[in-house]
């Protein structure tokens, strides 16, 4: 099976519905001896913020000399990134040939594309022999494929409202889904801020054994020699005081590390998260949440105007309430349909018409994603991309060099 065949095989099973299951996982996992159990981990659920709290931590363990797994999702252009190796995508060889080995399992067990890609990825860091693991869940956290796994560490970052229908109606709810991921024993870490949210948090990890219970105060500013932070944005100083949390929580040799954010933290790096190239910046604002930090990092950093956003935003998203927060800092919007978004879940432009109403923001509509990409450059200094991870993977697929995995 070549890399390309494996990924159209894989690929083909992203319209699957979500099972609330941990069996095909496991299934799949105990064809494979049980990679997962091969090397500790740390374990990062949230809404919002749980891949920037996966790449601080993953950075400071590879400053301390660890060889360290790190499995992330989603990915942006190649679905190597979400298995990397001290930042060392997964070959391509190497995604076909767990592919090839699991494929009949696969379709006997009736396995999701995630649940697949989750034993791919437990099964190369085990091959690869890292010697800790930094695991972000997909969605949710009780029935997440990656919650087979019992971590030094269980981390829930923030909680906001998403996937109602899968995870809840409401906050509370969708706080007892993520913290699903505490185990008996396990310490327990939480950035998240509100007291009524962060009690529901509490609470379901108690009751499922986890300790200590580690709340952490994300308000802290840094110390005036601190570090600066390789992602930008106040929120990142949030995301940083929860993985130096859940970093003081780990034994020798991985922790613990100190009261202030080490040098590493400067070099953490995930792509995507208001990255900055050029005039280009970046940013997989998928939610409202998620938006109003992009608009108060956008009025932090003041890049130069007039700045132009290409918007694409699945349609099962607050996209109105996403457009509301950022139309402050933005002087025209660009909306189109991201090439690799799944056609079921693609929002409809006509109805984003209809729905802007007293939104009153220049803006025009391109379905046809290049022409979109050519548009939103004329006359901007600045050109923010924004919305789902597909609308950020597709500019960075088409504009030379800006991919994150060659």
């Amino acid at each position: 099976m070549s890399f390309e065949d494996a990924c159209q095989f894989l690929f083909a099973r992203q319209g699957s519905r979500i099972k609330w299951s941990l069996g095909p996982t496991e299934g799949l996992l105990d064809v494979l001896g049980h990679p997962e159990r091969r090397f500790p981990s740390v374990h990062v659920a949230g809404t919002n913020g749980k891949g920037s709290t996966c790449a601080f931590i993953a950075a400071e363990l590879r400053a301390r000399g660890r060889r360290v797994g790190l499995y992330t999702s989603p990915h942006l252009v190649s679905v190597r990134e979400r298995v990397a190796v001290n930042g060392v995508p997964i070959a391509e060889e190497a995604f076909a040939q767990w592919t090839s080995t699991l494929q009949p399992h696969i379709e006997r067990l009736d396995a999701s594309f995630f649940e697949a890609t989750t034993a791919i990825a437990f099964a190369e860091l085990a091959a690869q022999g890292v010697e800790i693991g930094v695991i972000e869940v997909g969605l949710g956290g009780r029935l997440d494929s990656t919650n087979v796994i019992t971590p030094l560490v269980s981390v829930v970052t923030k909680i906001a409202r998403e996937h109602t229908d899968y995870l809840g109606p409401d906050l509370a709810s969708i706080a007892r889904e993520k913290a699903g991921i505490a185990k008996p024993g396990v310490p327990f870490v939480t950035g998240e801020r509100d007291p009524d949210v962060r009690r529901a948090l509490v609470d379901e990890a108690v009751r499922r054994g986890a300790d200590p219970i580690v709340p952490v105060d994300t308000d802290r500013s840094p110390a005036p020699h601190a570090w600066a932070l390789g992602l930008q944005g106040r929120h990142q100083h949030q995301n940083a005081w929860v993985g130096l949390a859940a970093l003081n929580t780990l034994p020798p040799p991985f922790g613990p590390v100190g009261e202030q954010w080490p040098e590493s933290f400067a070099h953490a790096y995930i792509a995507g998260r208001f990255e900055v190239r050029g005039k280009w910046i970046f940013d997989v604002a998928h939610n409202p949440d998620g938006a109003r930090v992009l608009a108060q990092t956008l009025h932090d950093t003041d890049p130069a105007r007039p700045r132009r956003a290409l918007v694409g935003v699945l349609g099962d998203k607050d996209y109105l309430g996403m457009i509301e927060c950022l139309a402050a800092e933005v002087d025209g919007f660009v909306f189109t349909v991201p090439r690799t978004a799944p056609t079921k879940r693609r929002w409809d432009l006509r109805r984003v018409e209809r729905e802007l109403g007293a939104l009153r923001i220049a803006h025009e509509f391109e379905p046809d994603f290049e022409r979109a990409l050519e548009r939103v450059q004329t006359g901007a200094e600045t050109v923010l991309v924004t919305g789902s991870f597909h609308t950020v993977g597709d500019a960075l697929a088409r504009l030379p060099g800006f991919a994150p995995v060659p």
